[in-house]
């Protein structure tokens, strides 16, 4: 609605759009950030297991295999619990067969990154094959696309919206800054 006559006058309908879009910004940056978080506590958890088992004796990619599917395990129970709670959750089992091969392929990313520079761009010059390039581009530039793969197909495929058929996309009327509250967790075999 306008006021007649005055000029430069916004709608009133576009005064509620920006702040649509805010919070869902907002709420974008929360769960990347309780994505981050549990990615952070993986990575801690995966680290201190492999070292753990190699004191223990254990064979070096068999310990890489245990720490890998332990810190993997708790990943998918921080996101499925925590950073997508107010997800579908349907078939425990398929969310975390899928959550896994999508994780293998967030690491192929990485090891594609380290690859590609290592023996790629390391045959045009030799500053490409040393550990501070490796570092870079395994475990800086790697990681960062492994990981923003894994937030978009965790958030697509594992913990996707969940919006019935026919139904319109619910309008929040909260007040700023106030948090949705919990939901049930549905989960249907």
């Amino acid at each position: 609605m306008t006021t007649a006559g005055t000029l430069g006058t916004v709608p009133e309908s576009s005064s509620t759009q920006p702040s649509g879009w805010r919070s869902r910004i907002r709420a974008l940056i929360r769960e990347l950030g309780k994505f981050g978080t549990v990615g952070g506590i993986s990575f801690a958890i995966d680290v201190a297991i492999f070292n753990v088992l190699l004191q223990a004796g254990f064979e070096t990619l068999i310990a890489k295999t245990i720490s890998t599917v332990i810190a993997t395990t708790f990943a998918f129970a921080g996101n499925r619990f925590w950073t997508w709670r107010d997800r579908a959750h349907t078939n425990m089992a398929r969310q975390y067969t899928v959550f896994f091969v999508l994780n293998a392929i967030g690491l192929g990313i990485g090891l594609a990154c380290l690859a590609i520079s290592h023996y790629g761009l390391g045959q045009l010059s030799p500053v490409f094959q040393t550990q501070l390039a490796d570092n870079i581009s395994g475990q800086l530039v790697g990681t960062a696309a492994g990981s923003l793969f894994r937030f978009w197909s965790y958030r697509r495929f594992v913990f996707p919206a969940t919006t019935p058929p026919g139904t319109p996309p619910r309008q929040e009327n909260r007040p700023a800054g106030a948090s949705p509250p919990p939901s049930p967790i549905r989960d249907t075999a």
